[in-house]
């Protein structure tokens, strides 16, 4: 059983870990707390060319800056190149790559996220990367997001994803297996509501629903080899059975799901201890100061795994880089080690992508630790292009069965409409 997070520890540390886990996206691993055998240093993999002359220009954010000039300071000592470090925005990082690498501009190395893959190969500015010795240090799930095509595009090196986050003076720590196990704990706590989650409102939020989803094992797109298909996979006997399910629970079933729930009233009841669970990202912890919490993976609700959506963050390489071979050095020799991931964690504490990074110093250890439990059972959230024309189409179909539409006519209406505008 977990260490219960109390409340004056989230009140003196909530906004760090708030802002060590946002990410790009809207919102995005493997138990890494457990050491592997000891993984290869740089010193011992780098074989380094004589560079003398040649500079690799890297893009970052300030957050990952000083543990990047760490890395670059030994390299630079190694091989006699010379590394440029530009600081820029993280919101800037995606369209300034798109439009300035194409004209030769740019940088050899950039910070990003795995959801611009999609994009970044479309567009043909991104080459692919070679893990090196180390390979097998990463989670597997931060090396798919990572895959376009069966080809590795990015070197990961952080994880996210949404978890069950309990209120423990309430249902105690202990994770419940399924979502009627859940519903049961909850009830018997005597919190006004058992369980809730932000629907967005009328809009609807599908990430944040997404482990319900694949508990039935019916996921937004058919994956191959690790990569994304265009091919739709929520449809089916399998999406009926979640419209179903969201309809049983929704505003005119159980009401454990409602359209009125927003992040802000969702994380407000969570906070009150008027409900006994919630499902949200590390970037909610802020909000929850006056509750003591504990972070589990999310139950099932359809029999099967229930996989959140994973959000990687990594290195990407420029497909029009004049030091390709020194760029992927780089990455394999002097990033892909236990001390440059450790130096990046301590600099800015994202869940790590790579075996063996020490944790302990984290604001909330033990939150980091349900974080994980939950990515290692996620997928990436999908970064083929198609996937922007999903959300709006997802959402609405999700919302209009909770407050109370014929689930099954409307699920099989979105996945109508959502096949003709991906094929349009």
């Amino acid at each position: 059983m977990r260490k219960t997070i109390g409340k004056a520890a989230v009140l003196v540390t909530s906004v760090a870990l708030l802002a060590a886990c946002s990410t790009s996206g809207d919102e995005e691993g493997t138990d890494e707390s457990m050491s592997p055998e000891p993984t290869t240093s740089a010193s011992e993999t780098s074989d380094a060319i004589d560079a003398t002359g040649q500079t690799l220009t890297i893009w970052t954010d300030a957050n990952r800056k000083p543990a990047i000039e760490a890395a670059a300071a030994t390299f630079e000592a190694e091989t006699g190149a010379t590394v440029e470090l530009v600081e820029k925005n993280f919101e800037d990082i995606r369209a300034d790559f798109l439009a300035q690498v194409p004209t030769g501009e740019g940088p050899d190395i950039t910070i990003g996220a795995h959801d611009w893959l999609g994009a970044l190969v479309t567009d043909g500015v991104v080459n692919t990367v070679d893990l090196g010795a180390n390979a097998s240090s990463f989670s597997q799930v931060a090396v798919d997001a990572m895959t376009y095509d069966g080809q590795v595009y990015g070197m990961p090196y952080s994880t996210e994803a949404v978890a069950l986050i309990q209120n423990t003076d309430l249902v105690g720590t202990e994770a419940p297996a399924t979502w009627d196990d859940m519903i049961a704990a909850g009830e018997e706590s005597g919190a006004k509501y058992p369980f809730c989650i932000n629907v967005n409102g009328e809009t609807g939020d599908g990430y944040t629903m997404y482990p319900f989803q694949t508990s039935f094992g019916a996921p937004v797109f058919v994956q191959e080899g690790g990569s994304y298909t265009n091919e739709v996979g929520m449809g089916g006997d399998a999406g009926e059975a979640f419209a179903t399910w969201l309809s049983e629970n929704g505003e005119k079933g159980a009401g454990h799901l409602s359209t009125t729930i927003d992040y802000a009233i969702n994380n407000e009841l969570f906070n009150s201890g008027d409900c006994a669970y919630t499902v949200a990202g590390p970037w909610a912890l802020g909000d929850f100061a006056d509750v003591n919490f504990t972070v589990n993976a999310v139950p099932s609700a359809g029999g099967e795994t229930a996989a959140p959506f994973v959000g990687v963050q990594g290195f990407y390489v420029s497909s029009q880089s004049a030091n390709a071979l020194l760029a992927n050095q780089f990455l394999t020799n002097y990033i892909a080690t236990p001390e440059a991931m450790q130096a990046l964690y301590d600099a800015d504490p994202r869940l790590p992508a790579f075996e063996g990074v020490d944790t302990a110093s984290a604001p909330f250890p033990d939150a980091i630790a349900g974080f994980q439990a939950s990515a290692e059972q996620g997928v990436p959230m999908p970064s083929i292009p198609e996937m922007g024309s999903v959300w709006d189409f997802w959402n609405a179909a999700e919302a209009k069965i909770i407050k109370g539409a014929d689930p099954v006519d409307t699920w099989n209406k979105m996945i109508t409409d959502l096949t003709a505008a991906l094929a349009g």
